[in-house]
């Protein structure tokens, strides 16, 4: 059965694992002092198994960001994603933030178009 929590913060261990499912090609990181000053943060456990997270980052004003967005690939396309979007958004608004952000790859504008996210214009820079 799945279950959705509110800032598990999961160990680092398990996200790394998770991140490296779903993304392929992934470098290690801790993840403790990135969550500690979060939003939010969702988990997707399947039997106390993480299988799916959102990280909801702040500005510490009114625009939050989702970032992180992964599921364990076992476990996609169950609705599991928008599951935690939906839930990331109601925490959102639920703590004080006024705008959501999202940046994603063309391939999944469908599902965030889905999530109620509307096209904007952005700008970029890879600084690494």
């Amino acid at each position: 059965m799945l279950e959705l929590r509110t800032d598990p913060f999961p160990a680092t261990s398990e996200l790394n694992a998770l991140f490296s499912a779903a993304w392929g090609s992934w470098h290690s990181r801790d993840f403790a002092a990135i969550l500690s000053r979060s939003l939010a943060h969702i988990g997707a456990y399947c039997d106390d198994r993480l299988v799916g997270f959102v990280n909801v980052a702040w500005d510490g004003g009114i625009h939050a960001f989702l970032v992180d967005t992964s599921v364990h690939p076992d476990m996609q396309r169950q609705g599991i994603a928008t599951r935690m979007v939906r839930l990331a958004t109601e925490l959102a608004r639920e703590r004080g933030a006024e705008w959501l952000h999202v940046n994603f790859e063309p391939h999944l504008t469908g599902f965030y178009s889905a999530c109620g996210f509307r096209p904007t214009e952005a700008g970029l820079i890879e600084l690494a």
